[in-house]
């Protein structure tokens, strides 16, 4: 299952009846007064209550947990692998639980003692063909799980359905996405289901793709969709929602459709966009044959958004998304100046990538088809042919230095050899259906565990010492490249670095072997420039003057203008 965040926003405030899968005014306020679990019609959730987060690696979740706790909830998050959380700021400060919502014994474990449950995840993006069914099962144990615990209340980011459409008619996952929703309303748990359309916020795979397209078209072509109405609606508004439904009271069990105050079409959230980034104007032309499947492949090329991902946005804008109501405001207060139009939204998002302060992004999420296989060197690796390409050399250098070069790997900076057959390959996944080169970085200077850098993944971290990745283009086998800051038994500086691939059948052999002529220039050319730029850097801090090795001069510059901040258990260097 992914973690939510990528789709997900509030329209017209007038009242609408007659809604498949949405039900009218008279409904709505019907549904507020069913008993679906004992103790219904009393107080909300108090604070200091335990509050189970799932999804708390994804783009919601991984910034509704400080919100949490801000707030003064205590926090569980359930988590199939616990080691990506553990470099969030906030990791120290909740439980983690080794689970998977498709499990009902790990999720009814981790419901022990939880009075507010949130549900942030789903299946967009996955690839599988059974996926609706995943969606159904998970939601299906999660709400019987949390209804045997005495849950007294759980919390769903859906996505916001179209009126007058049956759900027959919607795409399969915004389909499923209402299914999840009407599920976890009947599970006897009061629930409220937040349905928002376009969710703008530094990092989501939404802003991404709007960001992207209007910077580097000045001049579109663009398929019909482009001219439906929508609804966006800042992240910041959809976590204050999030965290005050925790607070409802008991006898509130419904669907609230939450969004901006702005109801826009596509082209103007571009031209919004690009004012507000103060760029040129663009020239906008819709060329009607551009299909969802057509027009996530061409977003798939132009923006670090895969068309895995790009699809079922580009599918759910097919109709027109506009919130019926606004009731969640009688029982969420909205300070002044909030919900944020979209504009300060825009300027919000942009600022904190500009800043590098992008805490989420949508890349945290696991990729389509991305291996989740042990290293080969872990104890439940399970064998079979493995090739390796192992290299190291001194650094006249600290480990400080190289490990910070180490870090800073990837993204603007590159890869230190053969920027151009890094860029074709990074091509040729795209064309393939993969992620490619331009997920880049979350932050310019330190990963976490769980980070998406490029193609790679970030799968081990040890300070100063180690960084371990795993591939996530695609290709017939699994593979991982790991870089050590280490000392000779004299004391000297030596990079290490160790490529390894796990082939699959024939075509897994073949790759190997057809790119293994290569390894001598992009991975000898790796290690010389990394020794280079770290040498550079060392001379930089003593005031010396030494030239990096060609390849590397551009991204050591980049490291050099940037005031750097060691990350825990890294000395200064």
């Amino acid at each position: 299952m992914a973690d939510d965040g990528a789709r997900g926003g509030r329209g017209g405030h007038g009242k609408r009846e007659g809604r498949e899968g949405r039900p009218g005014h008279e409904e709505r306020e019907k549904g507020e007064k069913r008993a679906g679990h004992e103790g219904s019609g009393g107080p909300g959730v108090h604070k200091g209550a335990l509050c189970l987060v799932t999804g708390a690696s994804g783009y919601i979740g991984g910034r509704l947990v400080p919100e949490l706790l801000a707030a003064g909830y205590r926090v569980r998050c359930l988590a199939r692998t616990p080691e990506k959380l553990r470099d969030h700021p906030w990791a120290r400060q909740v439980e983690i639980a080794r689970g998977d919502v498709t499990d009902e014994e790990s999720v009814t474990a981790a419901m022990d003692g939880v009075e507010v449950a949130y549900y942030l995840v789903h299946a967009l993006g996955q690839g599988r063909r059974d996926f609706e069914e995943t969606d159904r099962r998970a939601a299906r144990t999660f709400g019987r799980s949390a209804r045997a615990a005495g849950v007294r209340r759980l919390v769903y980011l859906g996505g916001l359905t179209p009126a007058g459409v049956p759900e027959r008619a919607l795409s399969p996952h915004l389909r499923s996405r209402a299914e999840v929703g009407h599920i976890l309303l009947g599970s006897g748990v009061p629930t409220a289901v937040l349905r928002a359309a376009v969710i703008i916020g530094s990092g989501s795979a939404s802003f991404e793709m709007l960001r992207y397209l209007t910077e580097r078209l000045p001049v579109m072509v663009t398929p019909s969709w482009i001219s439906t109405r929508i609804q966006p609606i800042a992240v910041r508004d959809v976590l204050r929602y999030l965290v005050g439904a925790a607070a409802l009271p008991a006898d509130v069990s419904r669907a609230f459709d939450i969004g901006g105050p702005d109801i826009v079409t596509y082209r103007d959230m571009m031209r919004r966009y690009a004012r507000v980034a103060r760029l040129p104007r663009r020239l906008v032309v819709t060329l009607p044959v551009l299909t969802p499947r057509l027009s996530s492949h061409w977003i798939g090329l132009v923006t670090p958004v895969p068309s895995g991902i790009a699809k079922p946005l580009t599918e759910s804008l097919r109709h027109e998304v506009v919130c019926a109501e606004h009731d969640i405001a009688r029982y969420v207060h909205d300070p002044s100046g909030h919900p944020y139009g979209l504009d300060r939204a825009i300027e919000l998002a942009l600022r904190r990538v500009q800043e590098a302060r992008v805490d989420t992004r949508w890349s945290n999420a696991a990729v389509p088809g991305a291996p989740s296989d042990p290293l080969p060197t872990d104890p439940d690796w399970a064998g079979g042919s493995l090739y390796t390409d192992e290299r190291e050399a001194p650094v006249e250098a600290t480990r400080a230095s190289l490990w910070r070069v180490i870090e800073g790997i990837g993204g603007a900076h590159g890869w230190y050899s053969m920027s151009a057959a890094w860029a074709v390959r990074g091509l040729l996944d795209r064309f393939a259906g993969g992620v490619g080169l331009r997920r880049g970085r979350r932050d310019d200077e330190h990963l976490r565990v769980g980070d998406s850098l490029d193609f790679w993944r970030v799968k081990e971290i040890e300070r100063g010492s180690l960084l371990r990745l795993r591939a996530e283009m695609r290709m017939p086998g699994l593979a991982w490249l790991e870089m050590r800051a280490d000392e000779d038994g004299a004391g000297r500086t030596v990079y290490r670095q160790r490529a390894l691939f796990h082939p699959r059948g024939f075509l897994g052999q073949a790759y190997w072997w057809s790119v293994y002529p290569f390894h001598a220039v992009i991975f000898g050319g790796m290690l010389r420039n990394i020794a280079a730029a770290a040498r550079d850097l060392d001379g930089a801090a003593a005031g010396t003057s030494l030239r990096p090795a060609p390849r590397a001069r551009r991204a050591v510059g980049a490291l050099r203008r940037r005031a750097w901040h060691p990350g825990p258990g890294v000395p200064p260097a």
